[in-house]
C-alpha cells in the first residue's frame, strides 16, 4: 500500500490540479480578460498554500528520519525559496 504521507501529498496536488483545471474553464467561460486576470489573481493564493501543506506532509513524515540539524536546513530552503519568489 502507499503510505499515508505520500497519499496526503499526491491528494493535496490532485485537488490544486483540479483547482486550476476549473480556473482554466471558468477563464474560458467568462471570456473577458478584466475577470480571467481576477481568476489568475485567486489562483495566486493557491500557489504558496499547497507548496506549504505539501512541505509540511512530507516534513512530518521525515521528522523521525531527520535530525534537528537537517530538518533546520529544509526550513532554511523553504524560507530561501520563499524570499526568491517574494521578493521584488
Amino acid at each position: 500500500m502507499f503510505d499515508k504521507i505520500v497519499m496526503s501529498m499526491a491528494t493535496v496536488r490532485v485537488i490544486s490540479g483540479c483547482i486550476e483545471i476549473t480556473a482554466a474553464l471558468l477563464m474560458l467561460r467568462l471570456n473577458q480578460v478584466d475577470k480571467a486576470l481576477l481568476v489568475n489573481s485567486g489562483l495566486a493564493v493557491v500557489g504558496p498554500i499547497v507548496l506549504l501543506s505539501t512541505t509540511a506532509l512530507g516534513l512530518v513524515g521525515l521528522a523521525d528520519k531527520l535530525s534537528f540539524g537537517r530538518l533546520f536546513w529544509v526550513f532554511v530552503g523553504v524560507a530561501i525559496i520563499f524570499i526568491g519568489v517574494l521578493k521584488k
